[in-house]
Formats: C-alpha cells, sequence, structure tokens
C-alpha cells in the first residue's frame, strides 16, 4: 500500500495486487461527514416506522370502522363532560370535583352498549353504597369520642374490605358485580380515611358521587344514541358465524381425506376454520354477561335467554373438538386401504354433507329467527346416512377375521396364505376411525340442534308461513 500526494493536496492510498496492477481506495469521511449521515439515517428510520404506523392504522380503520366510530364516540364524551370545567356555573355547580366526571368517562366509557352499561351501574351503585355506609360509620365513630375513633374506623375498613374482596371470589357475584365491589372497597376507604381530617364529610360524598354519576350517565347516554355496538347482536352474530364456519370446516376435512390431491394449501384455510369455536369461549362468556345489562333492542328483549347461547356454544366446542381429531387423520391417510376409502367415500360425504346442511339451516333459523321445518328432514337424511355408514363398518370388520392354519404333529399352527379379499388391520384402522369419528360429529350435532330448539322456544322465534298454514289447516298439503 503505497500514499502517493495528488495535485489538490489531498492523500490517495493505492493498493498494489499480485499481478502488478494497483487500485485506489476511497477517501475516509471526515468526523462531520459521518456525524450528519448517521442523523440522515436516523431520522429516516423514524419517518419510516411512524409512516408504517400510519398505514397499519389505516387499514385498521378501513376493516372495523365501528372502531373509529367508538374513538369519535370517546371524544365527545370527553369534550362535553370537560365543559364542567370550562364553563364557570357548571364548575360552581359540582363544586370543584369535575375532575372526577373526567375520570369516570375515561374509566367506565367500554365498546359495546352493555359492558359500558355494566360499568356505569356497577361504579354508581357501588360509589352511592360505599358513601352512604363510610357517613353513617363517620357519625357513629364521632359519636363515641376522640379516643374510640380510629378504632371504630380501622375496624369498619377491615370488615368490609376483606368482606367486598372476599365476595368477588364467589362466581354469581364475580360475573356480574366485580367492578361494583372493587369500586365499594375504593370509595369506603377513600371516604373513611378523608372524613377523619375532613369536617363536612357529607358535602364532600354528595359531590362525589354526583360528579360520578353525571359522568355516567353520560357515557350511557352516548353509547346508546350515536351508533350503539350491542354487546347481544356481536354475540348472536359470532354464533351464527360459528355454526358456518364449522360446518364448512367439516366438510372441507371429509372432502380431503377422500381426494387423491396431494396438495393441501387452497382448503387449510377453511379447514382450520373449527379453531375459531374453540377459541371464542372467553369471548362468548364476556358478550353473554354484558348482553344481560342492555335494554332491549332490535330483535332481543330485555329477558333475552342469552345462557342458551353459550350451551349452544359448548356442544359445538365438542363438535369442534372430533372435527380437530379428523385433521390429524388427514395427515395419515396414505395409511389407510385405498380400497377401504374408496368404499367409504360416498357414504361418508352424505353423512358430513347432510351434517353441515344441519348446521346451516341451524345458523340460517338463528339468523332470521324464524323456526323452519326443514331440519327434521335433515335429521332423517343424516340418521339414514348414519345407519348406512354403520353397516359398512361391521362389513369392513369381518375383513379382519382370518382363518386358523392347520396344525402340525408338533401342535404348532402352519402359516396361512391371506387371499387378496383380507386387508391389513393398519390399514383398516386409520379409515374405520376417520369413519367413526364422521359418525360422532353426526351424532353430537343432535345436541345443537337440541339447545338452538330450546333458544327458538325461550326466545319466540316466529313460524315460517307453511307451518302457521299446515297448524291452522291440517288437512291442506303443503307443495313446495
Amino acid at each position: 500500500m503505497n500514499a502517493i500526494n495528488t495535485a489538490a493536496g489531498a492523500t490517495e492510498w493505492r493498493i498494489r495486487m499480485s499481478d502488478g496492477s494497483s487500485a485506489i481506495l476511497p477517501p475516509e469521511s471526515s468526523l462531520v461527514t459521518r456525524i450528519y449521515i448517521s442523523i440522515k439515517s436516523f431520522f429516516k428510520n423514524i419517518i419510516l416506522i411512524f409512516w408504517r404506523f400510519l398505514e397499519k392504522a389505516w387499514i385498521i380503520g378501513m376493516n372495523e370502522p365501528r372502531k373509529v366510530i367508538h374513538c369519535i364516540k370517546v371524544g365527545i364524551a370527553l369534550s362535553v363532560v370537560s365543559l364542567f370545567y370550562y364553563m364557570k356555573p357548571l364548575y360552581e355547580g359540582v363544586g370543584g370535583t369535575a375532575m372526577w366526571a373526567v375520570l369516570t368517562v375515561v374509566v367506565v366509557f367500554e365498546y359495546t352498549v352493555g359492558a359500558t352499561l355494566y360499568k356505569c351501574l356497577n361504579r354508581a351503585a357501588g360509589t352511592s353504597l360505599a358513601g352512604f355506609l363510610a357517613i353513617g360509620i363517620h357519625w357513629i365513630a364521632n359519636q363515641s369520642g376522640k379516643r374510640f375513633e380510629p378504632i371504630i374506623m380501622g375496624a369498619s375498613i377491615f370488615i368490609l374490605a376483606s368482606a367486598a374482596t372476599f365476595s368477588r371470589f364467589i362466581p354469581a357475584v364475580k360475573a356480574r358485580f366485580d367492578y361494583g365491589a372493587m369500586i365499594f372497597i375504593l370509595t369506603f376507604t377513600l371516604v373513611s380515611i378523608s372524613g377523619y381530617r375532613v369536617e363536612n364529610l357529607l358535602n364532600m360524598a354528595h359531590e362525589r358521587v354526583s360528579t360520578i354519576i353525571i359522568g355516567a350517565s353520560l357515557c350511557v347516554i352516548t353509547s346508546i344514541l350515536i351508533f350503539p355496538i350491542w354487546a347481544g347482536e356481536e354475540l348472536h352474530k359470532l354464533v351464527i358465524s360459528n355454526l358456518e364456519k364449522q360446518a364448512e370446516s367439516l366438510d372441507c376435512c371429509v372432502t380431503e381425506y377422500f381426494s387423491d390431491s396431494e396438495d393441501t394449501t387452497t382448503n387449510t384455510k377453511k379447514m382450520l376454520a373449527y379453531k375459531c369455536v374453540l377459541n371464542s369461549k372467553a369471548s362468548e362468556e364476556t358478550m353473554a354477561n354484558f348482553a344481560r345489562w342492555e335494554p332491549a333492542h332490535g330483535h332481543f328483549n330485555f329477558q333475552h335467554p342469552w345462557k342458551y347461547y353459550l350451551k349452544i356454544s359448548a356442544l359445538m366446542r365438542s363438535c369442534a373438538c372430533c372435527i380437530e381429531a379428523l385433521t390429524s387423520c388427514i395427515n395419515q391417510k396414505d395409511q389407510a386401504s385405498e380400497v377401504l376409502r374408496k368404499q367409504l367415500n360416498n357414504t361418508c360425504q352424505q353423512l358430513s354433507s347432510s351434517t353441515s346442511e344441519i348446521l346451516k339451516e341451524l345458523a340460517m333459523n338463528m339468523k332470521t329467527m324464524r323456526k323452519s321445518s326443514r331440519i327434521d328432514i335433515l335429521i332423517q337424511e343424516k340418521n339414514s346416512a348414519i345407519q348406512e355408514l354403520e353397516t359398512q363398518l361391521k362389513q369392513v370388520s369381518g375383513l379382519l377375521i382370518v382363518p386358523k392354519g392347520a396344525k402340525n404333529e408338533k401342535n404348532e399352527e402352519k402359516p396361512v396364505v391371506t387371499t387378496g379379499n383380507v386387508i391389513p388391520m393398519v390399514e383398516i384402522i386409520p379409515a374405520a376411525t376417520f369413519a367413526s369419528l364422521v359418525i360422532e360429529i353426526a351424532m353430537r350435532i343432535e345436541g345443537v340442534v337440541d339447545a338452538v330448539e330450546e333458544l327458538s322456544k325461550m326466545a319466540k322465534f316466529k313460524i315460517e308461513d307453511a307451518e302457521m298454514i299446515k297448524q291452522s289447516k291440517p288437512d291442506i298439503k303443503i307443495i313446495n
């Protein structure tokens, strides 16, 4: 490596190669240039990250515009409640505790109407009950004298806080009043502690309760009047969607098992749709809990039987577990006898088709909230397909019976040469297992049918016109 001074006064470095040629190294950047490039790349990366964030936010907003509407509703509620600070008459009316109204809006405003009502009513009830109890115990403590006052207040905090905390472990209380119990503990403790040093405790409690009620009422009004999102309606749609996805998944699994094609990428998404049923338990229970707090809306009355949706979902998960077992059988379909798969092909597909049609019909009944007589016909078709498939499986079991060989003088059995009609057990078991799972799914679907029937009775689904004519005039035949 040689250094050569150029005409401009700069030093130029050259590397001499083995073949006699030389290469010029680029000049080293100065410290200022390197700092400039680092700062430039840093800000470029920041802008790129911010731009990607905006793109993702735009996609979420376009795909789910209701989330954008919810954000606007929260902004409207906070803007209105902030008027208690900006407008002097309102500020003086609440006694300077308007911040509690703002905090209430931030804490209790939820995505659905049911969730908002749940938090608002629990917060209002917990705050009011705790406030009244704290004032009553404070009065008793004052009458007992300065010596016993802190003892009574401390003992009351210990007893009531412990009892309220224990109530949160009771399933019925935890499901519907967990938030209220927590607010009760918080409010009672704060009011009791503040009352020991504050002279006008009643006025302070009144101001806080009134501002909390103002904030909660504003949340409820905004949530119901501006593009309401009902938890009950979301649960109704989710159960219907799960019924349709389970039917689609069952059809895809059976079709894929008896298909000769090895390419499964096109049907993988539909085949695994049953996972939505398995993973929706927590969201369904939450929605059902919030739906109980909602007023009557649309097709749903105030006492709509939301618990039956959970029963339907539990029975669907039982079927989905069997479908999950079907998917594992698909990975081992090459181990099954090709002859046996061809024999069971039509019957299994017929049974899965009738079963999926039942699920789709149930989804349609729930969607339209009408009873359909087609369910009975589909159940009869399913039962006939079950009997036919069971008969085929009994015939298959005869292939496992291998005649015993004759014994020689040493009482040893001679080996038997099997004919072509006998199929090895290891090739029969995979196909028979798959067919048995299809039968099990078809039989478990009857539980879903019964649960939807119970829901239709409790929710008073309407009867189809043809059914109404049959009931009013049984002698008239309905021609479809």
